[in-house]
C-alpha cells in the first residue's frame, strides 16, 4: 500500500512540474512529504495496534489461567481434610495425557506395537490409580498429625513378633514376661535371680518399637521427679491418646508439673504447635484445680524452633532441651506394699508404671536385682 502511494505521488509531482507555476510547487512539495509522513504513521500505528491486541488476548489467557489455579487452590484448601481431591484430579489428568502420549506413540513408529501400547495403558491406569490413592491418604496423615502432634510418637512403630518370643513356653511361663527375653532352657534352669536379671539386661538390649522408645523416656523423667520426692502418676502410658498431652502429672504438696515429654531423633525439631498442645492442657488443668500451684514443663531429647522457644517464654512454659535418656539408670523399683511387704519391679512387669516411689518411706530405684534382692525385696507376682 506505501508502495501505491510513492508511485503516485511521483506522477503526481512529474504532473505538478509541467502544468503548474514554478511558486506552488513548493508548497505542494511540502503537502505531499506531509502525506507521506501521515501514510506511513498510519502503517506504524495499526502494526501497534495489532502488536497491543496481542498482548491484551495474551494477557487475558494468562488471567484465565490464574483464576483457574486460584480455583484449584481455593478447593485445595476446603479439601484438605479430604485429601485435596480436586487437585490430584489435575495431577491424574496431566499424567493421563502423557501416558496416553506414550501409548499413541507406540502405535505411529514404523513398526507399531499395538499389543504394547495395549499393557501400557492398562498399567498406567492401574499405576495412576495406586498414586491417586496413596497421595490422598499420605495428604490425610499429613492433616491428622498437624493438628494432633502427638500421633508422630507412633508413626513407624515396630510390631514385636510375641508368638516367636513365647514358642515352646508352658502357658504358666507364659505369663511370666521374662520369657519374652530367654529360651525355654535358660529360663527353666538358671536361679530366679539370674534368671530375672538376664531378662533385664537383654530387654534394654533389643531393639524397641518408637512407641516403647517414648515410653521409655516418659518413665526416665518420671524417675528424674521421683528423685527429688514427687509422687509421679504415668498419665500419659495409661491414657494413650487420651492423654491430652499431660504425660506426667507431677505433684510434690501444693506444687504440681504438668509434664510433657517429647523423645525425638537430634535431626527433628519441636515447633509451635506443641507448644500450643502442651499449653491448653496445662491451662485446662489449671482451670479444674484452683488453689494450685502448677507449672508446665517440655521436655525434649532434641531442641525446638526459635519460634517455638519464644511462644514457651510468652506463656511461662519451662523448657528442658536436648535431655537425653539415661539407658544406664537405675530402673528397678523397689516399693513397699500396705502390709509392708517389699516387693521389686522390672520395666516389662505388670504393675511397673502404677508403682509410685517415695524415697522418704524408704523405697528406692536400684540398678541390678541382687541389689535388691539383697535389701531384702522379692519380685512381683505375675
Amino acid at each position: 500500500m506505501l508502495l501505491a502511494w510513492v508511485l503516485g505521488t511521483l506522477f503526481l509531482a512529474g504532473w505538478i512540474f509541467a502544468f503548474i507555476p514554478e511558486q506552488y510547487i513548493l508548497s505542494i512539495a511540502i503537502t505531499t512529504l506531509i502525506a507521506i509522513i501521515i501514510a506511513a504513521s498510519y502503517s506504524t500505528f495499526q502494526e501497534l495496534i495489532k502488536k497491543y491486541q496481542q498482548d491484551l488476548d495474551e494477557e487475558a489467557k494468562k488471567k484465565n489461567a490464574a483464576n483457574e489455579e486460584l480455583d484449584i487452590l481455593k478447593k485445595s484448601i476446603k479439601e484438605k481434610s479430604s485429601g485435596f481431591p480436586t487437585l490430584l484430579q489435575y495431577i491424574d489428568a496431566y499424567e493421563k495425557v502423557r501416558d496416553d502420549y506414550l501409548a499413541e506413540y507406540l502405535t505411529q513408529k514404523k513398526n507399531p506395537a499395538y499389543k504394547a501400547a495395549e499393557i501400557v495403558k492398562e498399567e498406567a491406569g492401574r499405576r495412576r490409580e495406586a498414586e491417586f490413592l496413596y497421595k490422598k491418604t499420605q495428604a490425610i496423615i499429613d492433616y491428622y498429625e498437624s493438628i494432633a502432634p502427638f500421633l508422630l510418637d507412633f508413626k513407624e512403630d515396630i510390631i514385636e513378633d510375641e508368638e516367636t518370643a513365647f514358642k515352646e513356653f508352658t502357658q504358666e511361663e507364659k505369663e511370666d514376661p521374662a520369657s519374652n527375653y530367654l529360651t525355654k532352657e535358660e529360663y527353666r534352669k538358671l536361679s530366679t535371680s539370674d534368671k530375672n536379671q538376664l531378662a533385664l539386661d537383654r530387654y534394654w538390649k533389643r531393639p524397641k518399637s518408637k512407641w516403647l522408645l517414648g515410653r521409655m523416656y516418659e518413665r526416665y523423667i518420671g524417675y528424674l521427679y521421683e528423685k527429688k520426692g514427687y509422687a509421679v502418676e504415668y498419665h500419659g502410658i495409661f491414657q494413650g491418646f487420651e492423654d491430652l498431652g499431660r504425660d506426667l502429672i507431677c505433684q510434690k504438696g501444693n506444687d504440681i508439673q504438668i509434664v510433657q515429654c517429647k523423645n525425638w531423633s537430634h535431626f527433628k525439631t519441636i515447633h509451635e504447635k506443641h507448644i500450643f498442645q502442651l499449653f491448653g492442657t496445662f491451662f485446662q488443668y489449671r482451670d479444674e484445680n484452683p488453689g494450685l500451684k502448677i507449672n508446665a514443663v517440655f521436655y525434649t531429647t532434641t531442641k525446638l524452633s526459635d519460634l517455638a522457644r519464644r511462644f514457651a517464654k510468652e506463656l511461662d512454659i519451662e523448657l528442658i532441651e536436648n535431655c537425653k535418656m539415661d539407658t544406664g539408670y537405675p530402673c528397678i523399683k523397689c516399693n513397699i506394699g500396705k502390709n509392708k511387704e517389699k516387693i521389686y519391679h522390672l520395666p516389662f512387669d505388670q504393675q511397673y508404671d502404677n508403682t509410685q516411689i517415695e524415697i522418704r518411706k524408704g523405697e528406692f530405684y536400684c540398678s541390678s536385682v541382687a541389689e535388691a534382692e539383697k535389701a531384702g525385696f522379692r519380685r512381683a507376682y505375675r
